[in-house]
């Protein structure tokens, strides 16, 4: 049955089996970022110097797999922990500028790449898909916040 929510399901299911193709397409230069990283680099580009806790929740990882994932990235040299300073008792990780030159040149790459695929599209609808695409980011954040709620308060398992 072809109904709007299979379609689209279909249709996730297909960019997220080319995602990983995506990745590997667009990587440049001497380094190359595992999907975890660049998803990392991005979100303390985006938003700042953050604390690891703040990350594993970005994510919705458990706080040990931020852990190995950002001890990756510092032992590459592409970011830093440094004292909160809004608690010096905690930490928060931020890029150095190696690693914000190494996401700005991945960036780069990749952006040329989706121009390149989506030449053909008209203004219009690159704007629509963009946001159309946020809605749905912006929905999907919310029904995860919402289980995350209910298995907090003990209403789910």
């Amino acid at each position: 049955m072809n109904t709007p929510d299979s379609n689209i399901e279909q249709q996730l299911t297909m960019l997220l089996r080319r995602g990983s193709r995506i990745h590997l397409s667009t990587q440049s230069g001497d380094v190359t970022l595992e999907r975890s990283a660049y998803g990392l680099m991005c979100q303390l580009a985006d938003e700042g110097p953050q604390r690891l806790g703040v990350l594993a929740a970005a994510f919705g990882l458990d706080p040990s797999t931020i852990t190995r994932q950002v001890a990756d990235l510092e032992k590459a040299g592409l970011a830093f922990r440094q004292q909160d300073p809004s608690d010096r008792r905690a930490y928060v990780l931020d890029l150095t500028p190696e690693g914000h030159e190494i996401l700005r040149r991945s960036r780069e790459h990749r952006r040329s790449r989706i121009r390149s695929a989506l030449s053909n599209w008209s203004q219009s609808d690159l704007s629509d898909f963009g946001r159309l695409l946020r809605e749905f980011n912006t929905s999907m954040d919310q029904l995860s916040a919402f289980g995350a709620l209910l298995v907090a308060n003990g209403l789910v398992g």
